[in-house]
Protein backbone atom coordinates (compact mmCIF):
# COMPACT_ATOMS: atom_id res chain seq x y z
CA UNK A 1 0.00 0.00 0.00
CA UNK A 2 3.18 2.11 0.43
CA UNK A 3 3.88 2.38 -3.24
CA UNK A 4 0.18 3.19 -3.80
CA UNK A 5 -0.28 7.54 -4.35
CA UNK A 6 -2.55 9.45 -2.23
CA UNK A 7 -4.85 10.27 -4.90
CA UNK A 8 -4.79 6.24 -5.51
CA UNK A 9 -5.85 5.62 -1.98
CA UNK A 10 -9.29 7.80 -1.43
CA UNK A 11 -10.11 6.75 -4.97
CA UNK A 12 -9.82 3.08 -3.62
CA UNK A 13 -11.72 4.20 -0.36
CA UNK A 14 -15.06 5.32 -3.10
CA UNK A 15 -14.36 1.87 -4.43
CA UNK A 16 -14.71 -0.19 -1.47
CA UNK A 17 -17.54 1.93 0.23
CA UNK A 18 -19.42 1.61 -2.98
CA UNK A 19 -19.27 -2.65 -2.81
CA UNK A 20 -20.49 -2.30 1.01
CA UNK A 21 -24.09 -4.72 0.56
CA UNK A 22 -26.97 -2.89 2.13
CA UNK A 23 -25.93 -2.51 6.26
CA UNK A 24 -29.98 -3.57 6.97
CA UNK A 25 -29.29 -7.22 4.73
CA UNK A 26 -26.15 -8.22 7.09
CA UNK A 27 -25.87 -11.17 10.01
CA UNK A 28 -23.45 -12.20 12.25
CA UNK A 29 -23.54 -15.93 12.91
CA UNK A 30 -22.86 -19.21 11.19
CA UNK A 31 -25.47 -21.51 9.27
CA UNK A 32 -25.27 -25.21 11.05
CA UNK A 33 -26.28 -28.40 9.75
CA UNK A 34 -27.71 -30.78 12.02
CA UNK A 35 -29.88 -34.22 12.22
CA UNK A 36 -31.41 -35.61 15.26
CA UNK A 37 -32.89 -38.48 16.23
CA UNK A 38 -36.02 -38.77 17.46
CA UNK A 39 -35.94 -41.42 20.25
CA UNK A 40 -38.67 -43.53 18.93
CA UNK A 41 -38.52 -47.36 19.04
CA UNK A 42 -38.10 -48.78 15.68
CA UNK A 43 -37.58 -45.45 14.05
CA UNK A 44 -35.15 -45.29 11.14
CA UNK A 45 -33.17 -42.27 12.38
CA UNK A 46 -31.64 -44.84 15.25
CA UNK A 47 -29.60 -46.59 12.46
CA UNK A 48 -29.33 -43.25 10.36
CA UNK A 49 -27.99 -40.30 10.43
CA UNK A 50 -31.14 -38.93 12.28
CA UNK A 51 -34.15 -36.63 11.37
CA UNK A 52 -32.92 -33.55 8.83
CA UNK A 53 -30.51 -32.13 7.89
CA UNK A 54 -32.51 -29.02 9.50
CA UNK A 55 -30.55 -25.69 9.74
CA UNK A 56 -29.63 -23.46 12.74
CA UNK A 57 -28.05 -20.05 12.85
CA UNK A 58 -25.63 -20.19 15.25
CA UNK A 59 -24.44 -17.12 17.27
CA UNK A 60 -21.26 -17.07 19.83
CA UNK A 61 -20.46 -14.52 22.66
CA UNK A 62 -17.24 -14.04 24.87
CA UNK A 63 -17.43 -16.66 27.74
CA UNK A 64 -21.08 -17.40 27.01
CA UNK A 65 -22.86 -20.70 25.40
CA UNK A 66 -23.50 -20.34 21.61
CA UNK A 67 -26.98 -18.76 21.14
CA UNK A 68 -28.96 -21.58 18.58
CA UNK A 69 -31.71 -20.12 16.09
CA UNK A 70 -33.95 -22.57 13.87
CA UNK A 71 -33.74 -21.43 10.48
CA UNK A 72 -36.89 -22.77 8.48
CA UNK A 73 -36.24 -23.62 4.99
CA UNK A 74 -37.54 -20.56 3.53
CA UNK A 75 -35.12 -18.71 5.04
CA UNK A 76 -32.16 -20.43 4.63
CA UNK A 77 -30.87 -19.01 1.57
CA UNK A 78 -31.47 -15.31 2.88
CA UNK A 79 -29.71 -16.26 5.76
CA UNK A 80 -26.59 -17.55 3.72
CA UNK A 81 -26.93 -14.40 1.93
CA UNK A 82 -26.93 -12.22 5.16
CA UNK A 83 -24.17 -14.26 6.20
CA UNK A 84 -21.82 -13.76 3.37
CA UNK A 85 -22.79 -10.00 3.36
CA UNK A 86 -21.60 -9.91 6.47
CA UNK A 87 -18.32 -11.25 5.66
CA UNK A 88 -17.86 -8.85 2.93
CA UNK A 89 -18.37 -5.95 5.52
CA UNK A 90 -15.78 -7.10 7.70
CA UNK A 91 -13.51 -7.48 4.85
CA UNK A 92 -14.27 -4.16 3.11
CA UNK A 93 -13.56 -2.50 6.57
CA UNK A 94 -10.08 -3.97 7.14
CA UNK A 95 -9.33 -2.78 4.29
CA UNK A 96 -10.76 0.59 4.65
CA UNK A 97 -9.47 0.89 7.71
CA UNK A 98 -5.78 0.10 6.47
CA UNK A 99 -6.06 2.78 4.01
CA UNK A 100 -6.81 5.41 6.58
CA UNK A 101 -3.98 3.96 8.65
CA UNK A 102 -1.73 5.03 5.66
CA UNK A 103 -3.16 8.32 5.53
CA UNK A 104 -2.90 9.06 8.98
CA UNK A 105 0.83 7.67 8.75
CA UNK A 106 1.67 10.02 5.81
CA UNK A 107 0.11 13.02 7.77
CA UNK A 108 -2.83 13.12 5.46
CA UNK A 109 -6.55 14.41 6.08
CA UNK A 110 -8.36 10.94 6.56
Amino acid sequence: MEQSTTKALRQRQKTLLRKLPPLQAILRGSLIERYKRCGKPGCKCAEGRGHGPKYYLSISHPGRRPEMDYIPAEFQEKVKAYLENYRKVKEILEELSAISRELLRRRKRF
